[in-house]
């Protein structure tokens, strides 16, 4: 989706912006304020020639280093202040030190304690006949193959529909499912949407008819992580290129001799075209 005319000012919301951020973006954003910070202070005991003992006049990259060891309070001893001027300006720094290793570590730490989920899903949805009637079918794994309970997941068709006025607008349709939790997610789970008269996959045509309204589907799966004790939310976006009527899923879970099961993840995205009739 492309947006026109959306205010973009990280600066007003600077805490979310941040959060946002993948955590190579987070690492560089974090080493980028710390060496323009150091910079601006260098700048700063430059001003007044003579400000720092130890230092060469004059030299940005003496200054630079003794900014790195006031801001991380490493005091090494080679350079000190040896002005009111340059005093005033350690103070300052320091101040903006202790400021900026809260901020930075109360930001990783939030990053760490988010809950995130690591649920697979099926790069295709399957439409295929269960008890002789059709259902549209979606495939997920709890990657991390620890217990999800009380998992709930929510499936919604979004058409593009034409008012009587003119007006063009997105529907949200819900597509209710057979079973829509269940209360230990472990291994995989195959949730089924009942393709009657009331589905907007009912009929012939029907995929045709959705290419037409420009749909797409969502599923969001959201349930309680039993290891951290938090919710966890993950949501899935499917086309209709993704969408494969007359198939199924292909097997992932067998059972060894001795009662183990085995669940391989090679075949977990693989789909079988069923035959004619």
């Amino acid at each position: 989706m492309k947006a026109i005319g959306l205010e973009r000012a990280p600066h007003k919301d600077v805490y979310h912006f941040v959060l946002g951020r993948t955590w190579p973006v987070f690492f560089l954003l974090v080493a980028a304020v710390f060496v323009v910070t150091n910079m601006l202070f260098a700048w700063l005991y430059l001003a007044e020639a003579g400000s720092i003992a130890n230092a060469r006049p004059g030299s940005f990259e003496d200054a630079f280093y003794f900014s790195v060891q006031t801001l991380a309070t490493i005091g090494y001893g080679g350079m000190t202040p040896v002005t009111r001027y340059a005093h005033v300006v350690v103070a300052l720094e320091a101040i903006v030190g202790i400021l900026m290793v809260a901020l930075i570590t109360g930001i990783t730490f939030t990053r760490f304690a988010r809950p995130s989920a690591r649920v697979l899903f099926s790069n295709k949805v399957v439409i295929s006949p269960r008890d002789g009637v059709p259902h549209v079918m979606f495939r997920m794994a709890n990657w991390r193959r620890n217990r999800i309970v009380e998992a709930r997941l929510s499936a919604v068709l979004l058409v593009t529909e034409r008012t009587r006025e003119g007006d063009v607008m997105r529907k949200q349709i819900d597509l209710p499912l057979v079973r829509s939790k269940t209360n230990v997610f472990f291994l995989t789970w195959s949730a089924m949407h009942l393709v009657d008269d009331k589905s907007p996959f009912y009929g012939i045509d029907a995929l045709e008819r959705l290419r037409v309204q420009q749909a797409e589907l969502y599923l969001g799966l959201t349930g309680l992580d039993e290891t951290i004790g938090q919710t966890i939310h993950v949501r899935k976006q499917y086309t209709l290129d993704d969408i494969v009527p007359g198939a199924r899923f292909a097997d992932v879970l067998s059972t060894s001799e001795d009662g183990t099961r085995i669940i391989d993840y090679r075949k977990f995205h693989d789909v079988v075209e069923l035959g004619p009739g």
